[in-house]
């Protein structure tokens, strides 16, 4: 998660953590230098638009998928951040295999 036009880190996951390590109060930029400027443009869209996107980009090489969302303040509907999440494509054809799999085994108990 990220706060302001600056993109300042306010929250990293374990999986973060152990990618880009402890980035806390860094700005994005700085923290996430691996990113390609695409991430980052995708960030600031989702900031100014207050919409969430999604694109492909690529890390090491892979594909991955980063969706982001903007984080509204309740009380007055100003963007204060945005949160975002990235997956490699590799990990998404894994789990879309996996639920393949366990909807074919849901069907042919079903039809037992």
């Amino acid at each position: 998660m990220c706060k302001g036009r600056g993109h300042v880190v306010v929250y990293g996951n374990p999986a973060m953590v152990s990618r880009f390590g402890v980035c806390v109060g860094m700005p994005a930029r700085e923290a996430m230098p691996d990113l390609p400027r695409e991430a980052f443009d995708l960030l600031d869209a989702v900031f100014v638009r207050a919409k969430p996107l999604a694109r492909w980009i690529r890390l090491d090489g892979e594909r991955w998928r980063m969706t982001a969302v903007p984080r509204v303040d309740a009380g007055d509907g100003e963007v204060y951040g945005v949160s975002f999440h990235l997956q490699s494509a590799s990990d998404m054809a894994r789990a879309a295999a996996e639920a393949d799999a366990s909807d074919a085994g849901e069907g042919s108990a079903a039809g037992s």
